[in-house]
């Protein structure tokens, strides 16, 4: 139950979602009962035929930053830097032009502290330290260094979505790897489940009594960094940091006294929802970290339904789900897609979970 490789399936490649659906809401969507297992199979669209007046999905607003540069160390080597830390980076005394923040470095050796990195005309940075499996950056810019960033950083993809960003440009990305209702900057991913809404959708979902409550959880880089525990018990989550408004506090807490349903829009959703519930579900307002780590035993307080989509093999997400609906459920139903050639990942088709 708690090894890692118990969490595994064999996915063929082809299946890894390269692009998203041409339309957001034409994506496929599995629908997986988690008390019978039973899977069935409709569009994303038609996911109101799923929800009921006074039913509230919960959104997580985050906005992606194009937190991925590309430069050169001093001796003209390659050079990537993903910024994980946008909103809680420390502005210098001096001025908005030098920013103090955590990143993640590629390289073919990863630069000693001291080391400068050079980014465009107007932007270098100097390592400072590179503890605790990441390196801290000084950046300085002509400039203020957010609106630097934003003119030649790229969307941070996942891995597994290859780009060759000489033939293709950058901007498709910046549109399509974003929430509709993205709103609040500082995650390094997108999430994801978020991705298959309209505008057009979620005004029929208001139209028909379902309320919508948004909260804020900025993705970091912890994201893409694999389990190593063979014990899944023994890993750690990073914290990222979340808000929520007493608005939709009220919201959520008032759905669950009329009887109706907490539907959660992603993992994201989920973690915070639960980190702030109190023992009898109540959801309280504020900000602070998450680093709740949800893998099978756990007891949900607050969250009775899940949008998401399909995560990699051995993650904390599919762990997650798997508390959810049951570790047999879940892989059963990745079966079940990967024969019918479901679309997988970040830019992949979606599961409803109830």
């Amino acid at each position: 139950m708690f090894s890692l490789k118990s969490f595994n399936y064999d996915l063929p490649p082809d299946l890894i979602a390269q692009k998203p659906a041409e339309r957001r809401d034409r994506s496929n969507l599995l629908c997986l009962n988690r008390r019978s297992g039973q899977c069935s199979h409709r569009n994303f669209f038609e996911l109101g035929d799923f929800l009921a007046r006074g039913d509230v999905l919960v959104v997580n607003d985050t906005e992606v930053v194009p937190g991925r540069l590309k430069g050169k160390k001093e001796t003209g080597g390659k050079v990537e830097v993903l910024i994980s830390n946008y909103n809680s980076g420390l502005k210098s005394a001096e001025d908005s032009s030098h920013f103090v923040c955590r990143c993640l470095i590629k390289a073919s050796k990863y630069p000693a502290a001291g080391t400068w990195l050079h980014f465009a005309e107007d932007l270098k940075a100097k390592v400072l330290d590179t503890s605790n499996g990441a390196h801290t950056l000084k950046f300085y810019a002509k400039g203020d260094f957010k609106t630097i960033l934003y003119r030649i950083g790229q969307v941070p993809l996942p891995p597994y979505i290859k780009r060759n960003y000489k033939q293709q440009a950058p901007c498709y990305d910046e549109i399509c790897y974003q929430t509709v209702y993205a709103n609040r900057k500082g995650a390094i991913a997108a999430p994801t489940a978020g991705l298959h809404f309209t505008e057009e959708l979620l005004e029929k979902l208001r139209v028909k009594g379902i309320k919508i409550a948004t909260l804020t959880l900025h993705v970091g880089f912890g994201t893409f960094l694999p389990v190593r525990a063979g014990d899944i018990r023994k890993h750690k989550m990073h914290a990222e940091p979340f808000a929520i408004s007493e608005n939709s506090a009220k919201i959520i807490n008032s759905t669950r006294t009329e009887g109706g349903r907490v539907i959660a829009v992603g993992t994201t959703c989920v973690r915070t929802l639960e980190s702030v519930a109190n023992p009898n579900g109540e959801v309280r307002a504020g900000s602070g970290s998450c680093d709740l780590f949800i893998f099978p035993g756990y007891r949900f307080k607050t969250v009775d339904a899940l949008i998401t989509n399909f995560h990699l093999p051995q993650s904390t997400l599919l762990m997650l789900v798997s508390a959810f609906a049951g570790r047999r459920n879940v892989l059963n139903a990745y079966h079940e897609a990967v024969h019918r050639k479901y679309r997988f990942y970040s830019y992949g088709d979606a599961m409803y979970i109830c």
